[in-house]
């Protein structure tokens, strides 16, 4: 008896029903106009007046159809409906009105009806019919039956939240809370940053305070929940409130984004924990699109490391953009497969093509373009993992260096107009070999453009959350498992973006940069890693040192406290998007020494002495430091 009493069923009205009670409703609204215009002499003539009252009965209803009335669900109506149940009465109304003046023509008894009767008549049928639907629509929202829900229930079963943000969002929150008890969420109050809207009501529920408050209405309400309803709200406003709750030592909770209001998907069930990117210390980039934006559609387009997280989100991104041909190469089948899969499922007449390949296969590149003849490449394969990469130098040297070269052979051997390689900021004054392999991988892209004039530029990248490898996913397993979670060193900083923020900066580099161009997005200040995994700990509801302890393991192989964007011998210039920064080397490139240094570097990697290549690898890149098992900062 008890869960029936707290999780009623509204009540289900047929529109059979509102069809019936019109029926009923209408004559009487026509009667009472009569009693309220005319004296009981004026109604003497009984056969006009049950004609009268037949012919707006009638009328009434079959504009109700006609305008659609019947098909709208009350319980759902809003002013819109109003206005079109106003539109129905008006035109049964007009449509009597005329009838009775064209029969006035032959009769003229009928000429005694004055406007005035069918003004009442219209807004007493109005009123009536409206009021119906209304009164339903109210017991559907508030059913009688939480009337006799006791405190008792209410305090074991379900939790008091405080709604901060009383916008739309908050609203919107606020209603289905009340509309659905079975959620097990009582709105107590609303909050809002906005003094005018304090002692304002809002769904019954009263707005009590701004931020500031929620420390003393969590106690003073017995708050168990806070939802952060601020959809439009910067980050760091998100960031504040954030702060404030776990202050408060209260749970705390976000609803989606913007673009999710927009889908219509917003509601009380898909409240959810804040995600890191919510927590940024800076607010998310967004690109503007250019008319320029829009060249990767009707062109073959080629992306390698297809089946990566940037590379098969890039995928998306170009799909959408309606190429006539999209390459995906990858060396991993399983991947590829997945981005495949997925891109044909939802682009069915998108001509897609899968190769599974290596890019140092000079051969099976060539190839492949020469069946396809790609315009644009976006070379996103590489190996990236700094440690791997610091016991595997020959493994490094011949993927990140050497499959880029072959993948640039083929490309200028075919004409590509656009080449994007995916690169990163540890390719600045770098400490490892990854970061120095990537390096050299952008020194044989600025020499390819100097040498063509084709538009092959560089993008560096930050550390993108939610990237395969990235510390974001580490952190969330060490949790799962019970931690501890593993910090290398407490100053240990990183820049860091989003994957959208990433792939949007990829597909404009091509139409931003020139040949031989660095692109870097302004991605703020850097985070301190042990900041970012504490905020992790806290999301999961947990609290760090508590919960979840947070261990410093020391500085891996080749790694430094803190990145750069630009090197030393670089000068960064704006471009025509305001986050996006291009870094020119001050040095031209010897093309002709660099080359005889690959061909020595070439042979090392093949010979497999890590010594040797690292030795090698600092003579094409003088910036380089080779740390071994020895800590460096920057």
């Amino acid at each position: 008896m008890i869960d029936k009493l707290s999780n009623p069923k509204p009540p289900v009205i047929r529109n059979r029903y509102y069809l019936i009670a019109d029926f009923v409703l209408l004559p009487f609204s026509v009667i009472l106009s009569a009693l309220l215009r005319f004296n009981l002499s004026e109604l003497s003539n009984l056969r006009i007046s049950i004609l009268l009252v037949a012919a707006l009965a009638l009328a009434k209803p079959c504009s109700f159809y006609l305008l659609g009335i019947y098909r709208h669900h009350w319980r759902y109506a809003s002013i819109s409906e109003l206005f079109i149940l106003a539109a129905a009465t008006v035109t049964g109304e007009l449509f009597v009105v005329l009838a009775f003046y064209l029969l006035a023509l032959s009769m003229p008894q009928f000429s005694k009806l004055p406007i005035a009767f069918f003004l009442i008549d219209w807004m007493l049928s109005f009123a009536l019919t409206g009021t119906l639907r209304f009164i339903i629509r109210l017991i559907a929202e508030r059913p009688l039956s939480r009337l006799f829900q006791t405190n008792r229930i209410q305090s074991e079963e379900q939790r008091r939240v405080l709604v901060m943000g009383a916008g739309d969002a908050g609203a919107m929150i606020i209603r289905e809370m009340q509309a659905n008890p079975g959620l097990g969420l009582v709105p107590v109050g609303l909050l809002d940053d906005n003094r005018a809207k304090i002692g304002m009501v809002i769904h019954d529920v009263p707005v009590q305070g701004t931020r500031d408050d929620i420390p003393r209405l969590v106690q003073e309400q017995d708050v168990d929940e806070i939802i952060i309803a601020m959809p439009t709200a910067p980050g760091r406003a998100i960031r504040e409130v954030v702060a404030i709750c776990q202050q408060a030592n209260i749970r705390y909770k976000t609803i989606p984004g913007i673009y999710e209001l927009i889908s219509g998907q917003v509601s009380a069930r898909q409240v959810r924990e804040v995600r890191i990117e919510d927590l940024l210390r800076r607010e998310p980039i967004r690109l503007a699109i250019t008319e320029g934006d829009n060249y990767l559609t009707n062109t073959t387009v080629l992306v390698t490391g297809a089946g990566g997280s940037i590379g098969s989100e890039l995928c998306r991104q170009i799909a959408r953009q309606r190429p006539r041909q999209l390459l995906l190469l990858g060396h991993g089948e399983n991947s590829i497969y997945h981005i495949h899969a997925e891109l044909k499922q939802k682009y069915p007449h998108l001509p897609l093509c899968a190769f599974i390949a290596d890019i140092r296969d000079e051969e099976r590149l060539q190839q492949v373009f020469d069946a396809y003849r790609p315009t644009t490449v976006f070379h996103a394969a590489a190996h990236k993992h700094v440690p791997l990469m610091e016991t595997n130098v020959a493994e490094a040297v011949m993927n990140n260096v050497f499959g880029t070269r072959c993948l640039l052979h083929a490309s200028e051997t075919h004409q590509v107009q656009r080449f994007v390689i995916v690169s990163t900021d540890k390719a600045v004054n770098p400490t490892n070999v990854m970061g120095a392999t990537k390096r050299i991988a952008e020194l044989l892209v600025q020499a390819t453009a100097q040498r063509t004039g084709n538009a092959y530029v560089v993008v560096r990248f930050g550390n993108v959350l939610g990237s395969r490898g990235s510390v974001v996913p580490l952190f969330q397993r060490q949790i799962a498992q019970g931690g501890p979670v593993t910090v290398t060193h407490p100053e240990m900083r990183r820049y860091f973006m989003t994957i959208p923020e990433a792939v949007q900066l990829i597909i404009q580099a091509a139409t931003v940069g020139h040949g031989g161009d660095i692109l870097v997005l302004d991605m703020g200040e850097q985070l301190r890693i042990v900041d970012l995994a504490s905020d992790i700990i806290r999301l999961s509801g947990l609290e760090p040192g508590r919960d979840i302890e947070i261990v410093f393991t020391g500085p891996r192989p080749g790694e430094k406290l803190s990145e750069a964007l630009f090197n030393s011998g670089e000068k960064s210039f704006p471009t025509a998007h305001e986050k996006i920064l291009m870094a020119r080397d001050e040095k031209p490139l010897d093309y002709q020494r660099f080359t005889e240094q690959l061909t020595v570097l070439h042979q090392l990697a093949s010979e497999g002495d890590p010594a040797a290549l690292r030795a090698q690898i600092q003579r094409i890149v003088p910036n380089y430091q080779i740390t071994l098992q020895k800590f460096s900062a920057e």
